[in-house]
């Protein structure tokens, strides 16, 4: 399956089904934080992320338990990469260079991220 990208109110819903692993659409508004949107408005953004392959469903009944079907972790990569490519042309060094710069690294975070990228490295030798 190729995932798609989410709106923020797909994103928002998933996050909370990442969270919970399974929820009926009454579990999922008590989780978003108000203004709470309408149950109607909810159950319609579910209806989408099903029908975009991200969520499925088991029907109890007339309830409908809801639970993910692309990871968390899938979608983190897939969010990554695009950012890596449509803004950062696929470069490490031009992200890095970009949160230094950005982010206002002190020498302390800087070192820090040294002694990772150092760490990683010799984990590849």
């Amino acid at each position: 399956m190729q995932i798609k990208e989410l709106t923020k109110a797909e994103e928002q819903i998933m996050q909370i089904l990442w969270q919970l692993n399974e929820a009926i659409v009454k579990d999922i508004i008590e989780k978003i934080p108000e203004p709470k949107p309408a149950y109607n408005t909810v159950s319609t953004v579910v209806r989408v992320l099903e029908g975009k392959g991200f969520i499925d469903h088991k029907a109890y009944g007339n309830s409908h338990v809801y639970f993910p079907l692309v990871s968390e972790d899938e979608y983190k990569k897939f969010t990554f990469d695009k950012l890596m490519k449509n803004y950062f042309s696929d470069s490490y060094k031009s992200l890095v260079s970009f949160i230094a710069d950005e982010k206002n690294l002190g020498l302390k975070e800087l070192d820090e991220l040294t002694e990772l990228l150092n760490n990683l490295k010799n984990k590849k030798q």
